[in-house]
């Protein structure tokens, strides 16, 4: 039957699941984390893929960049196809100077410049954390030595925009890092009572212009992604 969007028949989604930007991460996902991966979408290029991790059914699918990308394909996963955790699993941005490249962000709520929340309320809406999750995460990323930072997050419209990526005063409220997608995933998670979490690595700061080689970043994705899996599947 399927979606618009997403193909897949009703069951071929896990209630579970990881939701990189990226499709090609997706892949990456299915193929070195989850046992027997099967592709359920192809559809616009967005892939994912249903495996298992550890013996229990996870999902991971793209998402594409933004907020209306995100909010397409999180709607009709949880409303279509039941699925009721999941993690946005990314980089980041780092806006403070203590944040360094290759850390881990959790993002316990998400402040934003996007127009999503004019649409649904008259005021602003705090986008938070699914905190159980959140707990887990920190508590497992700190167990592995991981150096994380858990705290409020910028959900951007504007990748190329000078004004809110520079702009001081977010990072003067405790801002700790920027991204692009979720504050849509926590005001989603929020509407239908199922949980979410957003862990990001560090690929790039506003006070460090040196880059991850090749080698460091998928060491860092990769630990970001397990960390991802380790906690998604207690819930």
């Amino acid at each position: 039957m399927g979606t618009p969007h997403i193909r897949a028949e009703k069951g071929e989604i896990a209630e579970r699941i990881l939701l990189p930007g990226d499709p090609l991460r997706a892949k990456y996902i299915a193929e070195k984390f989850l046992e027997n991966p099967v592709l359920f979408n192809d559809v616009r290029g967005i892939l994912g893929y249903t495996g298992t991790y550890k013996g229990i059914p996870v999902s991971t699918m793209g998402t594409g960049m933004g907020v209306p990308s995100i909010s397409i394909y999180v709607n009709e996963l949880i409303e279509q196809y039941g699925v009721k955790t999941l993690i946005r699993v990314g980089t980041c941005g780092a806006m403070q100077r203590e944040i360094s490249i290759k850390d881990v962000i959790i993002a316990s709520g998400c402040a934003t410049d996007s127009g999503l929340h004019n649409n649904v309320f008259t005021g602003d809406f705090a986008a938070l954390a699914d905190f159980e999750m959140l707990n887990k995460a920190y508590e497992l990323s700190t167990g592995r030595g991981m150096k994380t930072f858990v705290g409020p997050m910028l959900t951007s419209d504007m990748f190329y925009g000078e004004k809110s990526w520079g702009d001081e005063r977010w990072a003067e409220y405790g801002i700790l890092g920027g991204e692009m997608e979720g504050v849509a995933l926590y005001t989603l998670a929020a509407k239908y009572k199922v949980r979410a979490l957003t862990i990001t690595t560090v690929s790039d700061s506003l006070f460090d212009k040196n880059e991850m080689t090749s080698e460091e970043r998928e060491k860092s994705l990769n630990d970001m992604i397990e960390l991802a899996l380790d906690t998604v599947i207690e819930f």
